[in-house]
């Protein structure tokens, strides 16, 4: 999957388009996902143009890899998820059902979210 300038986040970073922001630094912006899976859904995305988390960890600066890995971190705190607990998922691919070509991890939390996955069906 090729890195679209024009994808939707890319378009929130250039502030085209608006979002609820939760958390900002030099490197990540954080905001509130527009169709919420579960009570609190928030993504953080590299301001960087990284299509996916093999992409960003080869080309990413080590400051741009610190920040969206603490940004994860301090998003989940602040919105009170530490505790109880909450999921990171970062789609890649098209197996992955990554929907937007822009790096993206999701926090889900203020429920239980039950199995990550399905049990694995043998072929």
């Amino acid at each position: 999957m090729a890195y679209d300038p024009n994808n939707v986040f890319a378009r929130i970073l250039r502030g085209e388009l608006p979002c609820r922001k939760v958390y900002e630094d030099d490197h990540v912006l954080a905001f509130h996902d527009i169709g919420p899976r579960a009570p609190v859904h928030v993504l953080v995305i590299p301001k960087g143009a990284y299509v996916s988390m093999d992409d960003f960890s080869e080309r990413a600066s080590d400051a741009e890899i610190a920040a969206l890995t603490r940004a994860v971190g301090r998003v989940a705190r602040d919105l009170g998820l530490a505790e109880p607990g909450y999921r990171i998922l970062s789609n890649i691919g098209g197996d992955g059902h990554q929907e937007v070509p822009h790096l993206h991890i999701h926090i889900f939390g203020g429920r239980p979210l039950g199995r990550m996955l399905d049990p694995a069906i043998a072929p």
